[in-house]
């Protein structure tokens, strides 16, 4: 019957578009299930169309890109599965606290309004952008040497360079700032209610050599949703790093986190997945 599993949307991150879930996509299409990686509004076309024009970037809000994965969420004939990776995981956590979908899967995933100590590293990894005020509203290249402390840590010479040129676009400084300034503002737009149990069941997945999102601060994350009785729990891998969606053995992230959201769910995998 159409409709009847639930489709998965992903949504990336800060300095990257919907090509960084191309093998996650490929994974699950294989698996059976309908797939959709829709792009931050205006970042629809391709890596080097916005280095080379990153007006589109510039425009783009934390409240525009919300609302354009809400009506998204909306339109599909039952709740999906939602997965998110950096500011795309923060992005899911609050549609996961308006009550959207059917399970949010948080990669990596940025701190909400209400985490209030940053690690050092994730402090370097943003300071390229956040240093000077004057980058609102503008698009912020993302150099060689940012994407390897933030991503490729863990990359050799040659898997960074060509990570970055496949992979990497300016910098969305309007998110960066909303994001690094969500706990000054009363109307926060990642804020969350850290104190509602009733929303939708999260899985919040961390690397050990992450420098954007170390694991302490999701962890941090994890025990306010828990002590406030939200259903939420975590899933740690010690050697992964924020570019965890590529990083070598990123199939048993994907597995892991679709299986999660299966079982959360109560939804059975599709006939052809179940035959092979």
């Amino acid at each position: 019957m159409p409709g009847s599993t639930p489709t998965i949307i992903l949504i990336h991150g800060l300095w990257m578009t919907p090509l960084s879930w191309e093998h996650w996509v490929a994974h699950y299409n294989a698996r059976g299930f309908r797939v959709l990686a829709p792009a931050w509004p205006g970042l629809e076309v391709g890596v080097e169309s916005l280095r080379a024009d990153p007006a589109p970037i510039a425009a783009l809000t934390i409240p525009k890109i919300l609302d354009h994965y809400e009506a998204i969420i909306r339109a599909e004939p039952r709740p999906p599965i939602m997965m998110g990776h950096s500011f795309g995981g923060a992005f899911v956590t609050v549609l996961a606290d308006r009550g959207l979908g059917a399970a949010g899967v948080s990669i990596d995933g940025a701190q909400t309004k209400g985490i209030f100590k940053l690690p050092a590293s994730t402090i370097k990894s943003a300071f390229g952008v956040l240093k000077n005020p004057l980058n609102r509203g503008k698009a912020v290249p993302f150099t060689e040497a940012q994407f390897k402390f933030a991503f490729g840590n863990l990359l050799t010479a040659e898997e960074l360079k060509a990570a970055w040129q496949r992979y990497a676009v300016p910098a969305a400084a309007n998110v960066l700032f909303q994001g690094a300034l969500a706990n000054l503002s009363r109307k926060a737009a990642l804020a969350v209610d850290w104190g509602k149990k009733e929303r939708t069941p999260l899985l919040l997945i961390s690397g050990g050599k992450d420098h954007v999102v170390p694991m302490s601060m999701t962890r941090t994350i994890a025990a306010k949703y828990a002590k406030a009785g939200a259903p939420v729990e975590m899933k740690e891998y010690p050697e992964r790093s924020h570019f965890t969606l590529a990083q070598a053995g990123w199939q048993q992230v994907a597995d892991d986190a679709l299986d999660w959201a299966l079982k959360i769910a109560n939804v059975t995998p599709p006939a052809s997945t179940l035959e092979t």
